[in-house]
């Protein structure tokens, strides 16, 4: 049985995010995949990475909890949005809080290189847009993609990590994202 952990990052329980966040969740319970799931705004935490990495912060309970979710699971799922080309503050933080030196990755001493501390696991990351995805990767270079996928889940041993993109949100019909939900929950089922 496949574990699979859904991972929130939209800060507003109203948002289409918790739709697709359910969606996903709904066809993987159809498969009988194994599932346990983070919603980072109800977390109680410090967002803010307040000493970088020249001294550890206690994690909160709810991160620790967190934490053991991300080492219990195969599969990753992300959900969010992409806000200013990248990912809503919450998330960031979660991310600077949680993977961390001795948790994600280890640098080795006297070395330019890293220990992938979370290899053998995959991901996949679905996130909403207000503009084509063709545009966001051709005018950007789509950096939420590169900043959660390459530099933060790859760097980590996290793969392969897919992508899912639902956009433009923005003024569409009801219809239209109907369609994006059973997609989404088509993947759940499929386990992708």
């Amino acid at each position: 049985m496949k574990k699979i952990l859904i991972i929130n990052g939209h800060p507003n329980s109203d948002s289409y995010n918790f739709g697709l966040f359910e969606a996903y969740k709904k066809g993987a319970l159809t498969s009988g995949a194994d599932i346990k799931e983070i919603v980072i705004k109800d977390l109680v935490f410090n967002p803010n990475l307040q000493f970088g990495y020249q001294k550890r912060t206690e994690l909160e309970p709810d991160l620790l909890d967190a934490w053991e979710k991300i080492k219990w699971a195969d599969h990753l799922v992300w959900v969010h949005p992409v806000w200013w080309g990248g990912l809503p503050a919450i998330t960031k933080g979660f991310i600077d809080r949680l993977f961390l030196p001795g948790f994600a990755f280890q640098y080795r001493e006297n070395s330019v290189w890293w220990d992938k501390l979370l290899a053998g696991r995959t991901a996949h990351i679905i996130t909403t847009l207000d503009q084509p995805s063709w545009y966001y990767w051709f005018a950007f270079g789509r950096p939420s993609i590169n900043q959660l996928k390459k530099s933060t889940l790859e760097f980590c041993g996290i793969k392969p990590v897919k992508v899912t993109y639902v956009g433009p949100i923005k003024n569409t019909e009801l219809s239209l994202r109907k369609k994006w939900l059973d997609k989404i929950e088509k993947l759940g089922e499929n386990l992708k």
